[in-house]
């Protein structure tokens, strides 16, 4: 599979840990879900998928309730959703994913952050292909044996099941995220330590120590925008 998701997820809760900025952004991004279909996830699937992934990063029922009761109310306030592609030092490759309510705002933040880290915006599809979206569970029950033959046994197919540090970790196509938790949750799982729709690189990159302080400060600056929710990359931070 390549890099492992824990090492990636640990790079992520060393930063985000104790944070209201995390918390913040699954707010507006539970808004615009729920504003865009109905405010129930039982018949809003892209809401009850960020429920579900809110749950792993221990967001306080008071945002989630506070956000989904805004969407049910006449908040006439719109976000538009704004894909970037670019790179980092050595032709590392980026991909920032926004919900903003002012494009101009965001499109000046990001190039501004690319361009004074050494980075630079590409055109769509400059980085992308280099990218497969990915459905990513992981949860500490049962073996990963067990696992693959509950979902064998269920006729859903995903790309691989492996042991990473104590978590057993999916991965499978996007579109299989629901039928694979279905599956796990009527074998009585119900807490699951990730629960992520990501782009995981084909191919991972190592850069030397000074180029790659100077990606992690790249990294950093963009996730402290406050309309970027989720930026995804090729270089390992760990070996």
């Amino acid at each position: 599979m390549g890099r492992k998701w824990n090492n990636i997820k640990e790079k992520k809760a060393s930063k985000d840990a104790n944070t209201s900025r995390v918390f913040a952004k699954f707010g507006i991004e539970i808004y615009v879900a729920a504003k865009k279909g109905e405010p129930d996830p039982e018949s809003n699937q892209a809401l009850k998928f960020l429920l579900e992934r809110a749950k792993t990063y221990n967001v306080p029922k008071a945002i989630i309730d506070r956000a989904i009761e805004k969407a049910r109310g006449n908040s006439e306030e719109s976000y538009s959703e704004l894909r970037y592609e670019g790179f980092g030092p050595s032709g590392s490759m980026i991909i920032v994913d926004t919900l903003t309510n002012n494009v101009n705002r965001t499109v000046a933040d990001v190039r501004s952050a690319f361009n004074k880290n050494g980075g630079s915006v590409g055109v769509n599809g400059s980085v992308s292909y280099m990218f497969s979206p990915t459905a990513v569970i992981g949860v500490e029950e049962k073996t990963s044996d067990e696992i693959l033959e509950l979902l064998m046994e269920a006729d859903v197919y995903v790309r691989d099941v492996t042991e990473e540090d104590d978590s057993i970790i999916i991965y499978a196509e996007p579109d299989q995220f629901h039928a694979v938790q279905t599956v796990l949750k009527q074998a009585g799982i119900t807490e699951f330590t990730v629960a992520e729709l990501t782009m995981l690189a084909q191919n991972y990159v190592t850069l030397s120590p000074e180029e790659l302080t100077k990606f992690e400060k790249l990294i950093d600056t963009l996730e402290d925008l406050e309309d970027v929710q989720r930026v995804y990359h090729n270089v390992d931070f760990l070996e």
